[in-house]
């Protein structure tokens, strides 16, 4: 190569790290504006699981709502993990709530939620949330689960009948940690249910598939193109595909 077409490759390597740089400041700027956004639409609150336990969640959306989407995170993550998705659906009207599953204590507005980490312990977790809503006069409510928390959803809507109207879960698995939603259980979940995972997660779209054999209509399996799990799906390239899913499954079966 001449230093004529060196210096040439050279400006145009430069402009194109220079553009890459920018786009990636532009979209964590926009990121950082959506987050600070959630906060400010939202509050931290408290509530107690069957056990005494302390919980720390977060409240999204009127006061006035009828219906409830309660948001449960994956191991390793915790409630932020849901912020953004929270605070869109209750700028249209959703009451959305964001919990730390026990042990969980990232601080700040993250919150603390008290004990010791416990998979499963998760499912009485996951209803202590959906008491807490209930008790704001909310009487419609659907769960969104990650991994972890998609297999606390299962586990709680199968013993709650028509309590619960919409159940939708990200690479949720079978079982992890004494936490378990097999066949047994998956079969006696009668809200309407959607699960969604990625193309790459071998374990979790196989897993998800399993959950729509095995389970009651209505129902949906959506593998999308992805290696990313759980909540993850909302960040990669599959992330308006994954959170229009979402919005699309509570619009059908629990409207705000």
């Amino acid at each position: 190569m001449g230093t004529q077409a060196l210096d040439r490759w050279l400006r145009i390597n430069a402009l194109f790290v220079s553009v890459v740089i920018a786009l990636g400041t532009v979209a964590c700027t926009r990121g950082q504006q959506i987050r600070q956004q959630a906060l400010a639409d939202s509050s931290a609150v408290t509530f107690a699981a069957p056990d005494g336990t302390t919980l720390a969640g977060r409240i999204f959306g009127p006061g006035t709502a009828r219906t409830g989407v309660v948001f449960a995170h994956m191991l390793p993550a915790d409630q932020s993990s849901w912020f953004d998705v929270a605070d869109f659906l209750g700028r249209r009207g959703y009451r959305a709530l964001t919990l730390d599953f026990r042990g969980y204590c990232p601080g700040g507005d993250a919150g603390c939620s008290q004990g010791v980490k416990d998979p499963s312990a998760a499912a009485d977790d996951l209803s202590a949330a959906v008491e807490f809503l209930r008790a704001g006069n909310v009487r419609t409510i659907a769960l969104v689960g990650a991994s972890m928390g998609g297999t606390a959803a299962m586990v709680v809507s199968s013993t709650a009948g028509d309590q619960i109207a919409a159940v939708i879960t990200l690479s949720a698995p079978a079982a992890i940690d004494g936490l378990q939603a097999g066949p047994e259980t998956v079969q006696t979940v009668t809200a309407a249910k959607l699960f969604i995972a990625g193309s790459g997660d071998a374990q979790a779209a196989a897993a998800a598939q399993a959950f729509y054999d095995q389970s009651l209509q209505p129902k949906d399996v959506q593998i999308l193109t992805s290696d990313d799990h759980g909540t993850d799906l909302l960040e990669g390239n599959q992330s308006e595909a994954t959170r229009d899913l979402i919005t699309d499954w509570l619009g059908r079966f629990a409207p705000a």
